[in-house]
């Protein structure tokens, strides 16, 4: 009974942080969310997201958000893989990969920035070399190299968590019993990974469908996403209640995102720890 009492007390730092940092600001969001500006219930704010400029920000969004999870998945299997052959030396490599996710996510997307734009890094040693240059800065294309570059590891540490569970037994059977290469992965491996593949592709979604801060770097004033419409509700239009309208559609696809995953991953086998 002393020992509950003691993780009760110690559970408690984190109960008042859980409250006044999720639990507050969820209350607020949904309070400006669902009411108007005289504090009337009012689902106009929600029901905003059926405007042209609204549905075109977010059908943008989750199809960008799609491509770079795709994206990330089909980089990230092969490399979790590689990374669960090499036993002796993964540490170190998982180490050196997830080395740049110490800097600051800013600082690493305001680099791409640098290195994309028309006189960057990149076209400046291309026109020295007498090659083509490219014109990929404030484009579709650099928002989406900047979500797989910033979150290509959380696809694949979950996989490579899933890939290190598979008992080896397993796959030396499958080729006692004759299976070859394609049909052991597709069979055996594939089916045993798809809960750090839905870990996976939840981590990267998520974070790719309600990113604001790439596609404003990376993707210039051409290029509006359904994140970049709510950071501007809130800081430029001071707009609270539309902003929050806005945030509570992202949550309902976060929250169908993260029932995807539970129902494919209910022993956690894909995740992190």
């Amino acid at each position: 009974m002393k020992n509950r009492n003691n993780l009760k007390f110690m559970a408690g730092p984190y109960m008042v942080w859980a409250i006044g940092f999720i639990l507050i600001p969820l209350f607020i969001m949904f309070y400006f969310g669902l009411t108007d500006k005289n504090g009337m219930t009012s689902l106009a704010n929600v029901l905003s997201i059926a405007t042209p400029e609204h549905s075109k920000a977010l059908s943008l969004s989750i199809s960008l958000a799609v491509a770079a999870t795709v994206i990330c998945l089909l980089l990230g299997y092969p490399l979790a893989a590689i990374l669960a052959h090499m036993k002796n030396s993964s540490g170190v490599i998982i180490f050196v990969f997830i080395l740049p996710m110490w800097m600051n996510f800013l600082l690493r997307t305001l680099a791409w920035q640098t290195l994309l734009e028309k006189t960057g890094v990149i076209n400046t040693a291309l026109s020295a070399l007498h090659l083509p240059t490219i014109n990929i800065i404030n484009t579709s294309h650099a928002i989406v190299l900047g979500m797989v570059y910033n979150f290509l590891p959380f696809m694949v540490l979950p996989l490579y968590n899933s890939l290190t569970k598979i008992d080896e037994n397993v796959i030396n059977a499958a080729a006692d019993l004759g299976a070859n290469a394609f049909q052991t992965f597709f069979k055996i491996i594939l089916p045993l990974t798809v809960p750090g593949i839905m870990s996976g592709i939840t981590m990267v979604f998520v974070p790719s469908l309600t990113t604001f801060v790439i596609s404003k770097l990376l993707g210039g004033s051409k290029i509006l996403l359904i994140g970049n419409v709510i950071e501007e509700q809130f800081t430029q239009a001071a707009n609270w209640h539309l902003g929050s309208g806005l945030s509570i559609i992202l949550m309902v696809f976060i929250v169908i995102n993260m029932l995807i995953t539970a129902i494919f991953d209910r022993d956690r086998e894909g995740s992190l720890l």
